[in-house]
């Protein structure tokens, strides 16, 4: 019987989202944070949760204030080059191959709110190939909205042809400026852009940009309540609007912060009045004006079909608009005409704060069912939502996603907005990194590494007697302490990238964006402080690192640096042993490095393997004792390695999982598919593979003797023993069984009935059943083994990390009082 302690005292404070952009072959979303962060999720379809691939730490002194993607040519990623603006006017290009933020136009010297990239023609440009992990895969149509009114559909086909003039052969990249400018750039293949024009000053700040789908016209929004229409050739104003006319209100503080340019020769406002308007962009003449939202509309999103538009805004609302085909008789004549409108279908709330970014994208990984399994179904009543993701995200189905000052990102369906409830795309952003390390040199106890932002807190763990196997029963109860033993802080407060724990717990490490940091902890015997740490010598001019890890006997340091080749250093004398270059192929010579940068690593315990692995899934293994590369693993499944390492029973095999919840067995020294994945890897239990929540952790149990490991996300755990059987038809009947009781779990007031239900629940699943899981009420951030029989697990509450964000949440009035 497994013993599980919980502690909820981690400080945990996730940055809110301020952007939102898909890139070019909508194989992925990117994500800016306030903080500097980008980060590129995986747009996933079906029971497989969405993948956070790679997170690129930008500068934290300039926020970003817009993302777009353009095409990035024959040589570029098939999901294009990623560009971001900012508000101390400069603008940046994020390379995902290299991960890192380089500024390719200096400060202009006034704000830039918004960016727009000129519009291609689909017909004529050919589509480069892409990966289900943004690498490389097959395409998939962009326009599939279809919609179930043939007539309806036809309409939006129409709107598909565009003219031969609408292709651009210059890449032109529009940007909304502070100073009333719109200013025009050309995107090269250089790492610059090249100053085109400016249109004509005006009054007010410039805030919102966005190209006609021809690209032969430019609309701009401002602050003084006007949106302008330029011919972007000439720089003439074309003509202007006048929005407060259709809204809520006018004036000089009128704010346009969103335009949306579509096919149907239809342009949608949002302003800081609460209305979203559609005009006739031809003659910029009002269609309709709804004012549904009650506080700023911030961001638009559209369909790919054009016939669905989305709006989001302060009041935390996502609407819905549609367009309908009303036909109306003409009074003269016997004739008809048919007139389109935008209807207002319907709204969610489903963040607790501003929604700042709203975004468009359909999914490219294949999802992959078992063969001829039957899955038994339980019959429930109907409910008005259903609230399955798998249920309606679909491959080459698009999906809205939205983001703001909640931190968190929001998927819905585009087609089925109103009938599903929204998923969660990450029930914990900006999760800490947390290393656990049993039996240390101070007295045998644990300790933790916690990696926050611009610091490192070492802690002890403190257990009290009694076990804890009621991990549902929510906050209360928690029956383990941590006590800060050191705070380390990061110089000039640099953002911390990595950081490694030795299994001695002597020594840690960390990197920065300048170079990577080597400590030692000591305990201390005069003095004030029980603890001190001193800082240890490390190489001259080592890069920084994407990851860092010790060797199991805490002798070597390897560090995985940006320059792409993982050193291999001796914490005694400080000296680089050995400089190792992953290649796809194996050499006898050294070659430059080629490969994407390391950002994960794992040793085994017998100091034999060293297992690294990029962001794109790609697994290097190398010999730390003969120091050559033993093997190359290409993407299993063309899926990326979402966690790993190796069981202290056989230092020969690699455990991994993928973003596909896939988990593999890989027999490092024989070069192959270990004997359990060729049995199993492809009939996993279906609940396995419908896991709640992207993998993100392994804990394996300090023993030689054990075969099982406890794989983690941060909805749920799931038990796996390597030495049992995989019985498909007992884990179906089982699944059935247990979908009530962890409903129950997830949406019930903790009671006295209902804790002892809980822990014969718990009982029931620790009790060594293979893949058995259990999904826990608040969002897990660790998990790792205290010993053979006893885990610990950091979570905390969702409302508590609300509280410490600085904007306030949304208030909503409870009526009756």
């Amino acid at each position: 019987m497994l013993e599980a302690y919980r502690n909820s005292s981690i400080d945990w404070k996730p940055s809110p989202v301020v952007a939102l952009a898909t890139s070019v072959d909508d194989s992925q979303v990117a994500a800016a944070r306030e903080d500097g962060s980008l980060e590129i999720w995986l747009v996933s379809p079906g029971s497989v949760g969405w993948h956070c691939q790679l997170t690129i730490h930008g500068n934290p002194n300039s926020r970003v204030s817009s993302l777009v993607w353009c095409r990035a040519g024959s040589k570029g990623l098939a999901c294009g080059r990623l560009f971001s603006s900012s508000i101390d006017g400069s603008v940046s290009e994020w390379d995902l191959f290299l991960l890192k933020q380089k500024t390719i136009l200096d400060s202009i010297g006034v704000s830039i709110w918004q960016m727009a990239v000129a519009p291609y023609n689909h017909d004529t440009i050919p589509k480069p190939q892409q990966t289900g992990n943004g690498y490389l895969s097959n395409v998939l149509n962009e326009d599939s909205d279809n919609e179930t009114s043939e007539s309806e559909y036809d309409s939006d086909s129409d709107s598909f042809e565009l003219q031969d003039q609408s292709v651009v052969e210059n890449r032109q990249i529009a940007m909304a400026c502070d100073d009333g400018c719109v200013r025009i750039y050309n995107i090269i293949e250089s790492d610059e852009l090249l100053y085109t024009k400016s249109l004509p000053r005006v009054s007010g700040r410039v805030l919102s940009v966005t190209w006609s789908p021809d690209a032969n016209r430019l609309f701009s929004g401002s602050s003084d309540g006007l949106i302008r229409c330029w011919n972007p050739v000439s720089g003439r104003e074309i003509y202007r609007i006048t929005v407060g006319l259709g809204g809520l209100g006018s004036g000089p503080e009128l704010c346009v912060w969103s335009l949306l340019s579509l096919r149907s020769e239809t342009l949608v406002s949002a302003d800081s009045t609460g209305s979203v308007q559609f005009w006739d962009s031809k003659h910029g003449t009002l269609l309709q004006a709804h004012t549904y939202h009650k506080g700023d509309v911030n961001a638009l999103a559209a369909a790919p079909g054009h016939n669905r538009v989305f709006s989001a805004g302060a009041d935390g609302q996502v609407i819905l608009y549609k367009l309908s085909n009303e036909t109306i008789q003409s009074t003269d004549e016997e004739s008809s005409i048919l007139m389109k409108k935008w209807i207002y279908v319907g709204y969610v709330r489903a963040h607790s704060h501003d929604v700042r970014a709203l975004t468009v994208a359909v999914p490219i990984s294949q999802e992959d069912p078992l063969p001829d399994q039957d899955v038994k179904r339980v019959r429930r009543r109907e409910k008005p939502i259903d609230f399955s993701y798998h249920k309606w995200a679909h491959l080459g189905v698009p999906m809205l996603i939205s983001a703001g000052d909640d931190t968190k990102l929001y998927a819905y369906s585009a087609k089925e907005f109103t009938r599903f409830a929204p998923h969660d795309i990450c029930p914990a952003p900006q999760r800490l990194p947390i290393q656990l390390v049993q039996n240390t040199a101070f007295n045998q106890s644990s300790l933790l590494l916690v990696q926050a932002s611009c610091w490192l807190d070492i802690m002890c763990v403190r257990t009290k007697n009694g076990a804890l196997p009621d991990m549902a029963s929510g906050p209360s109860g928690g029956l383990v302490g941590t006590d800060l033993l050191a705070r380390i802080k990061s110089k000039a407060s640099r953002k911390i990238i990595c950081s490694a724990i030795s299994n001695s717990g002597t020594l840690f490490a960390y990197s920065d964006h300048m170079k990577p940091s080597l400590f030692e902890l000591k305990k201390s015997k005069v003095g004030k402080s029980a603890w001190t740490v001193d800082k240890s010598q490390l190489p001259q001019k080592l890069p920084y690192a994407h990851s860092l890890i010790f060797s199991f006997d805490s002798s070597r340091l390897m560090i995985a640096g940006h320059d792409r080749r993982i050193y291999v250093v001796d914490v005694a004398t400080s000296e680089i042993v050995h400089v190792f270059t992953p290649c796809n192929e194996l050499h006898d010579e050294v070659l430059p490095p080629g490969e994407p940068p390391i950002t994960k690593m794992f040793t085994s315990s017998d100091g034999q393997w060293l297992a690294a692995i990029n962001c794109f899934g790609d697994v290097y293994i190398f010999n730390l004792e003969t120091m050559r590369q033993h093997w190359f693993i290409s993407r299993l499944d063309g899926a990326s390695i979402t966690a790993g390492g190796f069981p202290p029973r056989n230092n020969n095999v690699l455990i991994v999982t993928t973003s596909s919840n896939q988990v593999y067995a890989l027999d490092v020294e024989e070069r192959k598919l270990g004997d359990w994945s060729r049995r199993h890897t492809h009939v996993l239990p279906r609940k396995f593979q419908e896991f709640p929540g992207e993998v993100i952790g392994l804990s394996f149990p300090p023993s030689s003797s054990s075969s099982s490991v406890i794989v983690y996300s941060a909805r749920a755990l799931c038990w796996i023993d390597f030495g049992m059987p995989v019985d498909q038809e007992d884990e179906n009947s089982m699944m059935n069984g247990q979908d009530a009781v962890v409903k129950t779990i997830e949406g019930t007031p903790v009671s006295g009935s209902l804790k002892r239900k809980l822990k014969d629940y718990q009982n029931k699943l620790l009790g060594r059943k293979n893949f058995d899981f259990i999904s826990f009420r608040d969002p897990v951030l660790f998990i790792g083994h205290l010993s053979k029989s006893a885990i610990l697990m950091i979570d905390k509450p969702w409302m508590e990390v609300v509280k410490t964000f600085e904007a306030p949440p949304i208030h909503k009035h409870i009526f009756g009082t």
